[in-house]
């Protein structure tokens, strides 16, 4: 895409069958018009929802990394996951302690990092492909 989108909203979700269980992710970068700039997704294995809430929130900021997208607006339908990144809860479970590594790593990337909490009917799109991941993976 063009070098000159410098602003997006990241929508990611991430889910397990079973929690733990078959996990998958997904992430889908629109700029602030709606319009899609890229979206990927994936299957991750066993994995608990929280494992994979984060890995999709990984997923996606590498996106808009590499579209050189300096100001993220994060939304995602998981409350857990926002509000520990937002300081507002502690980070308890050993399982996701790497991945919040990872994404304060990756916070230095962006020049402006917003993360918002959204009901999951907001978060239709990348709930879909990870239920679609899903159902492909396990079908086979």
């Amino acid at each position: 895409m063009s070098s000159e989108i410098k602003k997006a909203i990241l929508f990611t979700d991430g889910g397990a069958r079973g929690n733990p269980g078959p996990g998958a992710i997904a992430a889908v970068l629109k700029d602030y018009k709606n319009k899609l700039i890229k979206k990927d997704g994936r299957y991750v294995g066993t994995s608990t929802n929280n494992e994979a809430e984060y890995q999709a929130l990984i997923l996606g900021m590498e996106l808009a990394a590499a579209e050189n997208i300096k100001s993220l607006i994060c939304k995602m339908d998981s409350e857990l996951v926002v509000n520990q990144l937002n300081g507002l809860y502690k980070v308890k479970a050993a399982g996701i302690m790497g991945f919040v590594k990872k994404v304060r790593e990756m916070e230095k990337d962006f020049d402006e990092l917003i993360y918002k909490h959204i009901p999951r009917a907001e978060n239709h799109e990348a709930d879909s492909l990870v239920n679609e991941i899903l159902d492909s993976s396990l079908s086979k």
